[in-house]
């Protein structure tokens, strides 16, 4: 299992159910590295989708207690435990974590590696990430060349998991 994110410099993911930032090419790549993948989602970045619309052309698997969930191309699944089981169906190699806070913290110990692009700036953010410089265990392996959109620079990352949980 892997985890994919886009993070501000305080590793702020979201400001009142909304992305940070829309990079036009962090959405390319993001569809590039799940599409055809399984993606893992709360409840709130679900309802957070354009059209609160399943991915396309993905398996999107949501974890969530709540009832209110009904839609045709989900799955919901109402524990880490029910999700365990539902992840063992799927190679974990194409299984990525995508959000939002609460998924990504109960998640990030079981995954291998996770795909961090980076803003040079810090935002009004009320949801974050887990800071993986601080985080024993977790290696930056690969740092990309900075790139700028719109007057906001950006590095994509990469950290390993030297010792990941297994489920």
């Amino acid at each position: 299992m892997k985890a994919i994110v886009a993070v501000d410099s305080n590793w702020g993911i979201g400001y009142k159910g909304n992305l940070l930032q829309r990079i036009p090419e962090d959405m390319r790549f993001f569809r590039q590295m799940t599409l055809n993948k399984v993606v893992v989602m709360g409840r709130k970045t679900f309802e957070s989708l354009p059209g609160k619309e399943p991915l396309k052309d993905r398996v999107n698997i949501i974890l969530s207690k709540s009832e209110n969930i009904e839609k045709d191309g989900i799955i919901i699944c109402r524990s880490v435990d029910g999700l365990f089981l539902e992840l063992k169906k799927y190679n974990s190699d194409d299984i990525f974590v995508i959000g939002g806070e609460e998924v990504y913290t109960q998640l990030l110990p079981y995954c291998s590696e996770a795909h961090v692009t980076k803003f040079n700036g810090a935002y009004s953010a009320d949801r974050y990430f887990p800071n993986l410089d601080e985080m024993e265990g977790w290696k930056l392996v690969c740092v990309g060349e900075p790139k700028e959109f719109n007057d906001i620079r950006y590095n994509r990352l990469k950290y390993v998991n030297e010792n990941p949980k297994v489920y």
